[in-house]
């Protein structure tokens, strides 16, 4: 049987803490408001009642009662991708700051794009982050429309009230291409996702231009889009590219992220016999914690992965205070991280 009023055996509530502590309902609302008024005796015996019943704030209720979510949709385009796997933590992390929490959608499924709009915002969510890759723009007009605010990662929309941040795509594949370049590589190529994303696209466009700016008459540059995603993706342009005799073979290739990388050396290295870096050099794009993995070691242009979440959390977190800022766009840095997949092998 319940005792000094609280409730049976469960979730403790407000009124379970309020009864416990000897105080009003209100007071125990007031302890977990940041920022309201009580006194340090009543916090204090508020927050004992609560440690003793375990409570926690029932956030849910709490947004319908004051008609403010604090549910974040991030919208990834599947859990294949590592570099969006590696981005989730982070942007968790970052909307915590905030006491914001995310509701995580895969829309990799384009027939599934309508219900998963229709899921979120039945959830009547704060805001929403589009990661890299993530659906078309069609699908963040769709929420602007019903003003919800919108901001992206590595996604080249310019749309009224949306903040983009983006790594510098562009500068990633003039970094690979020179890269390729300076270890005496003629023939290039580049590997794109079969999405052809903004920041793929990007990446062949810096790719294409410092190739061209380089000086040497001989460079060639074949650009390709794969069929597949991901390792699998690596792999059949590695059969594809390869297949050729030796003449005709790239000397250098970037490919757009470094899962595509691993597919493409395994395959040159257990199919075609190929050696790394002597007889083709390979760069990719994220870096990846596989990528300083003994089996790849792979060269790769580096993302500020960090950076990349707390800038699009706090570009959100300041729209939702205020939806009248004029979009912004921001570019981070990259950097290049070579390792042995375009070094020689270290002498014995």
């Amino acid at each position: 049987m319940a005792k000094n009023g609280e409730s049976q055996p469960g979730w403790a509530t407000a009124a379970d803490v309020a009864a416990r502590a000897g105080v009003s309902r209100s007071a125990v609302s007031r302890t977990f408001t940041p920022g309201a008024s009580v006194s340090k005796a009543t916090r204090e015996r508020v927050q004992k009642a609560a440690d003793e019943l375990g409570y926690q704030v029932n956030r849910l209720a709490r947004s319908v009662i004051q008609k403010q979510s604090t549910l974040v949709g991030v919208v990834v385009p599947g859990m294949n991708n590592e570099f969006v796997v590696q981005l989730l933590g982070p942007i968790v992390r970052h909307l915590a700051r905030y006491s914001l929490a995310p509701l995580l959608m895969d829309v990799r499924d384009p027939v599934q794009m309508e219900s998963s709009l229709r899921y979120l915002l039945q959830y009547r969510v704060a805001g929403v982050i589009f990661t890299s890759g993530s659906p078309p723009i069609e699908l963040a007009r769709e929420y602007l429309r019903l003003q919800v605010p919108v901001a992206m990662i590595n996604r080249g929309a310019s749309l009224e009230n949306v903040d983009v941040v983006s790594s510098d795509n562009h500068l990633g594949g003039s970094l690979a291409a020179r890269c390729l370049i300076a270890t005496g590589a003629r023939r290039l190529a580049y590997v794109n996702l079969p999405s052809g994303t903004y920041s793929g696209v990007s990446r062949a466009a810096g790719f294409s231009e410092a190739a061209a700016l380089s000086g040497q008459a001989a460079i060639s540059v074949e650009l390709l889009q794969g069929k597949l995603s991901g390792y699998e993706g690596g792999a059949a342009i590695a059969e594809q590219l390869l297949d050729r005799p030796p003449e005709q073979r790239p000397e250098g290739v970037f490919c757009a992220n470094d899962t595509l990388a691993f597919g493409f050396m395994d395959v040159a290295r257990h199919t075609f016999g190929l050696r790394i870096p002597e007889d083709v050099v390979v760069v990719g794009f994220d870096d990846v914690p596989l990528a300083a993995a003994a089996s790849f070691r792979l060269t790769t242009v580096r993302q500020d992965i960090e950076g990349l979440a707390r800038e699009a959390v706090d570009r959100l977190a300041e729209r939702m205070a205020d939806p009248s800022v004029p979009a912004r766009s921001q570019t981070l840095p990259v950097e290049l991280v070579v390792r042995q997949t375009t070094l020689p092998p270290a002498p014995r």
